[in-house]
């Protein structure tokens, strides 16, 4: 069976790109090498090596455990926060 893969527009792969490459300054500022991320991470160095380059298709917990190990999983609250508009629909339908 084959797998499908994500389709995502370009201005939208470049927040991806970004992710991906503040992953892996991050893991530099660590003087960690992408092997022992890759390892403390349960994952193949080619695994990693797509999440710096920002791959949409590598799974979401893959992402998680590459942050855990950078000591950056508190980034994951992070994730839509902040949801200006749902507040905005939520408080027209108080109304």
């Amino acid at each position: 069976m084959k797998s499908k893969k994500a389709i995502i527009l370009p201005k939208y792969q470049k927040i991806f790109d970004k992710i991906g490459e503040n992953i892996k300054l991050a893991r530099k500022r660590r003087k960690l090498t992408a092997a022992q991320v890759a390892e403390r991470a349960g994952i193949h160095r080619a695994t990693l090596h797509r999440v710096e380059k920002g791959d949409v298709a590598v799974a979401m917990g893959i992402y998680f455990n590459v942050l855990k190990v950078l000591n950056l999983e508190k980034d994951f609250y992070h994730i839509a926060e902040d949801d200006q508009l749902g507040r905005k629909l939520q408080d027209l339908n108080l109304l």
